[in-house]
């Protein structure tokens, strides 16, 4: 894969020209729009707005510094940039034609184009092409060859970490997009719509194995003269197509509304599997290179699936009806058919089933919904609606697993979900408005495949369902004030726990006291309680001043068998807004919010961990005109996320994780800063033109332990190693000059 950098500079692309020259002759005819050729009431009919801006823009460092300033925006490598936006709209209120033209970042990598062309209430005509490049903020040194490809080849890095070639992980996506819609009178209109995107490049990936396994028995473990675990970074190449295609049909008639159509996903990927190059010595987890044990190296060097090619494509049918002016009813159909039947030998992987060629995999899905709005009184409303999915897994069961002498299939992921809900909401006052209501949502599971395996938790439940009540407040804003608050409380059970067995399927437990003390449950099973409370304010004292004040918390309470797996979880939030207009010329604004979330979970006989999440966010700035010909503006924030970890030991772990814990306190703290000010000045020339100066400053401190500790990076088993600047200062410069006419 190609990973060098093309210098960025303002070339034109081929739609840009070929839009352009068509526009031009427009452009042209409304300049000389004063000639013999039009009258004074064919001026007025006709209105132009079109603006230029050209520039250029200086940001300092290097890509590392800019890790996280340039992982979207194109700045990345480069020192200076070209700037170049244009805008260009044109309308005849005569025959209710419309035409623009706009561009954006077309000097950078995030370019963007829209071309629109329409009759008011009887066509219009729409295409865009946008880009947008994604950078990870990381830096790789590793010493593998073709990095990128579906085809790497690992090298040990003999020189230790630090002493290979840098590598830069990117995707860059290119999407283009068409779009019509013709009305046909005032109750008919057809939609349609096609979007294509290309992604290309390469992101984060490895694979790793540690011997022995249940999964490979014969593979060695790690002895004094062998290697028998590793992991191995090996980003994952991209070349893939994401289209979508869309047809629908709407009718508005006095009583009845009517949306059908249809919808399209097609997701092809030109890399079928990637497969490595495997050395035959790799570090021992102390960092000593030594041979691989037998097997290892058979493994790590298997075929890696990538994503398959699939698609997808639904039907639906949705409405409206008035019966009276105070009761209607809305309603939705739709089916869907995912796909995913990609040739196993085409994506170059081997070892299928006999006689199964792909995983011909297929989902059915229904899915009904009908609700009813009605007014029986002058101040009640009532709304009763229940929607049906039924997701019917029609994928064929073949045996992909092998374990020794045992053997596990697929799993059929077959469902039904039922879902309700009744609300009354009554109007106490002109200001006051109350709501309560309930609702409901019950999902069958479906049979469990007896030939499949069950991992990661002791038990799995069939049936679940929820019920949850709210109740509301609500204050129209009169004068100076509004708001409301909402409280809401559900309760989630199941049906009894299903327990794998030794030899397949599961078995019904109707006595949970049988469960080990040490079995798991997934928290998306389990039973639970969740209370919500969000409070919102509008208010403002004067005419000048305007806040927005709103605060929310909840609260997840899980009951299990035993003690393990997630146990409770907690959130609030809280935030204010402002705006105050200090005078005619400008104008003050103000934002800050604080955020928690915590979780305890426990493992047997490991770490009961206590997450802790707090984000604290503040920011204000000002705008305004020192002089007609002058605007200032610029803004100020600071964004700190920590994350903390709070550990302790399950009684039954053993004295070697109870050393660790002593030795080094658990996992330290992950902790993310940053701070940005921004500054503008527009200063205009003359009636047409203007200049423009953005200045940005941006710190950033990161020390994410996943990938570095400190200044110590983590080292895989050849050496590569990934690091990240965790301090990274960024100015930003640019100048534009604008030009618009009209």
């Amino acid at each position: 894969m190609k990973t060098s950098v093309r210098p960025t500079c303002l070339r034109p692309t081929a739609i840009v020209i070929a839009l352009l020259s068509a526009l031009g002759p427009v452009h042209a005819q409304t300049s000389d729009a004063k000639t013999a050729d039009a009258t004074p009431a064919e001026e007025t009919t006709k209105a132009l707005q079109a603006s230029v801006t050209v520039g250029g823009a200086w940001a300092s460092g290097d890509s590392a510094d800019r890790g996280f300033f340039g992982q979207y925006n194109g700045m990345r490598d480069q020192s200076f940039y070209g700037l170049l936006d244009f805008d260009y709209r044109r309308s005849d209120s005569a025959d209710g034609t419309s035409t623009g033209l706009i561009g954006t970042n077309l000097g950078l990598q995030t370019r963007e184009l829209l071309f629109y062309w329409g009759k008011q209430g009887d066509w219009r005509f729409t295409a865009d092409y946008g880009e947008l490049i994604r950078r990870d903020p990381h830096t790789i040194n590793t010493g593998l060859v073709g990095a990128g490809s579906t085809s790497p080849q690992v090298v040990h890095l003999d020189g230790g970490a630090g002493s290979g070639s840098g590598f830069d992980l990117r995707t860059k996506r290119q999407g283009l997009g068409f779009g019509f819609s013709k009305w046909f009178g005032p109750a008919l209109q057809l939609e349609a719509s096609l979007k294509s995107e290309n992604k290309d490049g390469s992101r984060m990936f490895g694979i790793g194995m540690n011997c022995m396994s249940a999964v490979a028995p014969a593979c060695g473990s790690t002895t004094l003269t062998n290697t028998g675990s590793a992991v191995l970074l090996l980003p994952e190449p991209i070349n893939s197509n994401h289209s979508q295609a869309e047809l629908r049909l709407n009718y508005a008639g006095e009583r009845l509304r009517l949306t059908g159509g249809y919808y399209g996903s097609f997701y092809s990927n030109s890399n079928g599997a990637m497969t490595p190059g495997i050395p035959g010595s790799l570090n021992n987890p102390v960092g000593t290179p030594l041979p691989l044990s037998s097997g290892l190296q058979a493994i790590l060097g298997n075929p890696v699936a990538l994503p398959p090619d699939n698609h997808s494509q639904t039907l639906d049918l949705a409405g409206n009806y008035t019966f009276t002016p105070s009761t209607r009813a809305n309603f939705k159909v739709a089916y869907s058919q995912a796909r995913q039947d990609q040739d196993f030998a085409s994506a170059g992987l081997a070892g299928a089933p006999a006689g199964v060629t792909s995983l011909d995999g297929k989902v059915n899905t229904t899915l009904a919904q009908v609700g009813l709005v009605s007014r029986p009184i002058a101040k009640l409303t009532l709304l009763a609606e229940g929607r049906y999915e039924d997701r019917n897994d029609k994928t064929p069961i073949a045996t992909y697993n092998v374990q020794g002498t045992s053997t596990y299939t697929n799993r059929e992921y077959s469902l039904q979900r039922i879902r309700g809900k009744l609300q009354a909401t009554y109007q106490f006052t002109s200001a006051y408005q109350g709501v309560v209501g309930v609702d409901y949502d019950a999902i069958d599971h479906g049979t469990f495949t007896p030939s499949s395996a069950v991992a990661g938790v002791s038990a799995l439940r069939q049936d679940t369902d929820e019920t949850t009540w709210r109740i509301q407040l609500r204050r129209r804003m009169t004068e100076s004030f509004s708001g409301e608050i909402r409280f809401s409380s559900s309760d989630r059970n199941g049906s009894n726990w299903l327990r794998p067995t030794s030899g397949g399927g599961v078995t019904e437990v109707t006595d949970t006291s049988t469960f080990p003390a040490t079995a798991i449950f997934a928290p998306t099973l389990a039973d639970r309680r969740r209370d919500e409370l969000k409070v919102q304010a509008n208010w403002q004292p004067t005419d000048e001043l305007f806040l927005v004040f709103s605060a929310a918390g909840g609260k997840d309470d899980y009951s299990m068998p035993t003690a393990y797996a997630l146990r409770d979880s907690k959130m609030s939030l809280f935030t204010v807004d402002a705006n105050y207009a200090l005078s005619d010329a400008w104008n003050l604004n103000g934002f800050a919010s604080y955020g928690t979330q915590k979780l305890n979970q426990a493992r047997p006989a490991g770490s009961i961990l206590a997450f802790d999440n707090t984000n604290t966010t503040i920011g204000f700035g000002a705008n305004g005109r020192i002089s007609e010909r002058v605007e200032l503006g610029g803004s100020l924030a600071y964004v700190n996320d920590t994350n903390a970890y709070a550990q302790s030991l399950d009684p039954l772990a053993n004295p070697s994780s109870e050393a660790l814990l002593a030795a080094t306190g658990g996992l330290p703290d992950i902790k993310f800063q940053q701070a940005e000010l921004r500054l503008y000045g527009k200063y205009t020339l003359g009636e047409r033109s203007a200049l423009r100066l953005d200045a940005i400053y941006q710190h950033t401190k990161y020390n994410d332990w996943a990938y570095q500790y400190g200044a110590v990076p983590y080292t895989f088993s050849d050496n590569t190693t990934v690091t990240l600047d965790q301090n990274q200062n960024v100015v930003y410069i640019g100048v534009g000059y604008v030009y618009s006419w009209r």
